[in-house]
């Protein structure tokens, strides 16, 4: 009976394991003329007027812009063109938050015959990875395994330290 209640605690749990999981963030951005950031929890949620913070490759020590983001938790800046390098940009609230490395490059062109070719050429990379369900039914079930596998141990070494001192007594 108590490996089957014990079972049911383990489900339950995992069910609504999803809002427990939503204290992270993250962080996602697009290229436009300018650079927009989006900023939500792990649920989905928008970091509504959260702080932002945005450091510039050059001076990466002190904060180049600062700012909120809106109700949708996007934010918008446009860095400077000449600048290139890794723009840093931090958002957080309620103690959650994320940073955003954005790689911003000039290519300068050595020749002027080719016409597609442009002096200040801006590209981005980013890493947008989001965790997949499944990926939260890995990490879940292998907290309950180290649960379990924890327990286990324990209750072999209370059985061990009982049996020895039975047989001390006789």
């Amino acid at each position: 009976m108590n490996k089957w209640y014990f079972f049911a605690l383990v489900i339950a749990n995992a069910a609504i394991a999803d809002s427990v999981l939503a204290h992270g963030a993250n962080i996602k951005h697009q290229q436009t003329p300018a650079i927009v950031i989006r900023a939500a929890f792990d649920d989905g949620t928008p970091m509504a007027n959260a702080q932002a913070i945005v450091y510039s490759p050059d001076d990466p020590s002190n904060p180049w812009l600062k700012g909120t983001t809106d109700s949708e938790g996007k934010f918008t800046f446009v860095p400077e063109s000449q600048v290139s390098g890794n723009w840093d940009v931090k958002v957080r609230q309620a103690g959650h938050g994320d940073i955003a490395s954005i790689s911003l490059e000039q290519e300068n062109s050595a020749s002027d015959t080719n016409p597609n070719t442009t002096e200040n050429k801006a590209g981005i990379r980013a890493n947008l990875e989001e965790i997949l369900p499944l990926q939260k039914v890995l990490m879940i079930s292998t907290t309950v395994w180290g649960f379990i596998g924890t327990a286990l141990f324990f209750a072999r070494y209370k059985q061990n330290v009982g049996s020895s001192e039975e047989t001390g007594k006789s």
